[in-house]
């Protein structure tokens, strides 16, 4: 999968992917207005704003952005955060798992939302 073209409540997630709308996403993933994307990065310490292209280009798209940091909830790196404000974004962060049942209660609801969410092993 590399692009599904609406967002859609994630069935599962690990095991190093995610499962969503009949579909398998291996390795991190973007939810944003258009729909869901791979996502290349699989480590936090080496993300950089850069990374986060896509999601500044939708802001207008949504109101809340979630940030699912991998297993763990960590603190991003100061160099990243100092970067979104520049970009209009203000993340939310969260564990992965926190991201992505609190991303499903907001789809649910019909938020406007979009969250970048770090694959779990």
């Amino acid at each position: 999968m590399a692009h599904y073209p609406q967002q859609a409540v994630i069935a599962a997630y690990g095991n190093g992917g995610f499962r969503f709308a009949n579909g398998l996403c291996k390795g991190s993933l973007l939810s944003l207005p258009s729909g869901m994307y791979d996502w290349p990065p699989a480590d936090l310490a080496r993300l950089t704003i850069a990374d986060f292209a896509r999601v500044a280009a939708e802001r207008v798209g949504f109101d809340i952005f979630l940030f699912g940091t991998g297993a763990v909830m960590v603190r991003p790196p100061a160099a990243l955060m100092a970067g979104f404000p520049h970009h209009g974004l203000t993340p939310d962060w969260m564990a992965t798992g926190d991201a992505v049942r609190t991303y499903n209660i907001l789809l649910g609801e019909g938020r406007r939302v979009a969250a970048a969410f770090l694959a779990v092993p």
